[in-house]
């Protein structure tokens, strides 16, 4: 059987027919198809933008100035919305007005091919029932324009139509009366916010009150030919419509032959950074009306820093006119408007080098991971978006250049002996615990061939530090472990730059992890899949060592201190103390939890201090003529 063919009977069947209650369909269609109140407003005025785009159709030789009105009355409770297009005659209104799912727009559309007229679905008229308790239309139509009449509803079940004066010109006036809740609506500087934005498309004005400017004043740029430069009319126009955030620079969106029609503009926003929050904003408008405000997935998930407006009219609306049907067009677009901000950024970086320094600036953070997300953007950011380093943010050309080749970057976020060995060194880390920082650089390495020292990483402590020329006693390792390191720290003799530095105390990224995993809340606070990946990269550590102590063999005080220990010199504890005092005092200054009594590490320094002024003779200089030497016996 054909799908919608009548079904024929058999003798012992009755067929009948499906009871409709048109009070609760009404209700459902008014109360429920629609998110926001406001809707009710873009539908009423959609209505009056096809009531002429209608009468232009029948009448093109007519006197006709196109003209759409809205006011307010705050006493009364009503917003009314008047047009002077093509009018309703008392047949039209039982047939289209007061009939559920029968929309003339539709028809017209259909037998004149016209795509400017917006309506599709015959529900829009329903919206005003879901703001007002009573809605009146009082009309006269252009092809019979001595009469007028007029419908009144309260609810939309029942309604009555009425003979009235004609209008001075055929059009039509929806007046609502608000409901309680709804009665903000009845503000006229509201209105103009939100008619502002909905109508911003539509090539017939749309006033407020008795403004002579229109809401939709400022020209669209892809519609019209501008005088001077197009990016300056592309910035006007961005201005104007962006809610939030001033934007940067904007670039156009152009239609793909054979895969979207899709026209519009893309602009780069000065907004907050897509690591604290996700600024993606993009409108979409069909056949000239917003349709879809916040059409956000409709942008890659990695700009989020990008706003923009869109109109086609191969996208699909669902019933409601506010989201968009995820068909094959929808996903063609995608990729549309992808390709559109590689381009514009491109094209951005090539003509308007001081907004790309801003939008460098003011997105870095969002450009790091942009970059990772697409190989065209890599190219084009892998040596001018900054990075954050120890010294300030810096490109990564810059981090290798400082690092004689190789780019530092820190697995940590600082703080104590690390911060300490970055100031040493006098090369600038990355913070390669931020955002997209360490596989961006891992990518730039691979991409420029040159060396990725990774502090914190097994392979990157390695190369920062190198094995001892020769091993130690094991008995002189152990009195070292037992002198300076704490619980959960292990000594590692080494040999670093630069010698001036006794030791640094790095801590084990991975048990630091393991620790946190496996934390009683860790199985509420992460995904599943995460949890098991995270677990699975932490199994070669068992956790018990949580730092390493490398001791620097290189360092004057060290050499200095092994020597007092072997001579048997009574100070060697005492200098060990000091060492141990400055190591605690330097944990403490990192983020992480450190080991040892701060109280007892600073009165340690002081306890240490005394015993070594102590044993200096009488007569003799107080600063020793080495670096880190241990004074001589009493």
């Amino acid at each position: 059987m054909s799908e919608g063919a009548p079904i024929e009977p058999t003798p012992a069947e009755e067929l009948r027919t499906t009871e409709v209650d048109l009070g609760g369909l009404v209700n459902v269609l008014a109360t429920h198809l629609y998110s926001t109140p406001l809707v009710a407003l873009r539908e009423l005025v959609q209505n009056a933008h096809d009531s002429h785009t209608r009468r232009f159709l029948e009448d093109p030789d007519g006197d006709h100035r196109p003209l759409i009105r809205v006011r307010a009355d705050a006493g009364r409770r009503t917003v009314a919305i008047e047009d002077t297009g093509a009018g309703l005659t008392e047949p039209e209104i039982h047939a289209y007005l007061a009939t559920v799912g029968t929309g003339y727009t539709r028809m017209l559309r259909e037998l004149t091919g016209n795509q400017e007229l917006i309506g599709a679905f015959g529900l829009g008229f329903l919206s005003a029932f879901s703001v007002a308790d009573e809605v009146t239309v009082t009309t006269t139509s252009h092809r019979e324009p001595a009469l007028g009449h007029r419908y009144r509803s309260r609810g939309g079940e029942q309604y009555q139509v009425e003979p009235v004066p004609a209008r001075p010109r055929p059009g039509t006036v929806v007046e609502l009366t608000l409901k309680a809740e709804h009665a903000h609506l009845a503000d006229e500087q509201a209105l103009r916010e939100v008619l502002g934005r909905y109508c911003v498309l539509l090539p017939i004005p749309v006033h407020v009150g008795d403004d002579e400017q229109p809401v939709n004043s400022v020209p669209v740029p892809w519609r019209h030919e501008v005088e001077g430069d197009p990016h300056d009319a592309r910035m006007r126009f961005a201005t104007a419509f962006g809610r939030r955030f001033e934007p940067l620079t904007a670039f156009p969106v152009d239609p793909v032959e054979g895969v979207t029609d899709a026209v519009g503009l893309l602009w780069v926003q000065d907004g907050g950074t897509y690591g604290s929050s996700d600024n993606r904003d993009l409108a979409v408008y069909l056949r000239g009306m917003l349709l879809a405000e916040d059409a956000r997935d409709l942008l890659p998930s990695w700009a989020g820093f990008i706003g923009g407006v869109i109109e086609s009219s191969r996208l699909t609306p669902t019933a409601s006119r506010e989201d968009l049907q995820r068909d094959e067009h929808y996903q063609a677009l995608r990729k549309v408007l992808a390709d559109a901000v590689v381009d514009g950024l491109y094209e951005t970086a090539r003509l308007r080098p001081a907004a790309w320094r801003r939008i460098l600036t003011r997105h870095g953070q969002d450009l790091l991971g942009a970059a990772l997300c697409d190989e065209r953007l890599f190219t084009l950011l892998a040596d001018d978006v900054p990075v954050p380093t120890s010294q300030g943010d810096l490109t990564a050309g810059g981090l290798r250049a400082a690092g004689g080749g190789a780019v530092h970057v820190a697995l940590g976020s600082g703080g104590g002996f690390e911060e300490m060995l970055y100031r040493a060194m006098r090369v600038p880390i990355a913070r390669g615990d931020r955002y997209a920082v360490l596989p961006f650089l891992r990518r730039y390495a691979q991409l420029r061939g040159c060396r990725l020292v990774e502090l914190g990483s097994e392979q990157g402590n390695r190369e920062l530090f190198r094995d001892p020329e020769r091993p130690l006693p094991p008995e002189e390792s152990a009195w070292l472990a037992g002198a300076l390191a704490d619980r959960g720290e292990q000594l590692v003799p080494a040999r670093f730059d630069p010698p001036g530095l006794p030791l640094v105390l790095v801590p084990d990224r991975e048990a630091e992890l393991k620790a946190r995993i496996e934390d009683d809340q860790a199985d509420a606070r992460i995904p599943s899949a995460a949890l098991r990946l995270a677990r699975a990269f932490t199994a070669r550590t068992d956790g018990t060592v949580r730092a390493r102590l490398y001791l620097n063999l290189a360092s004057p005080a060290v050499q200095d201190l092994l020597a007092a220990y072997r001579a048997g010199h009574t100070g060697s504890a005492t200098a060990a103390g000091l060492l141990r005092s400055i190591k605690v005092i330097m944990a403490a200054a990192s983020t992480g939890p450190a080991e040892g009594d701060l109280g007892a590490a600073l009165a340690g320094i002081g306890t240490a201090v005394s015993a070594l002024t102590a044993a200096v003779p009488v007569g003799l200089p107080d600063v020793p003529d080495s670096p880190g030497a241990l004074p001589g016996p009493a």
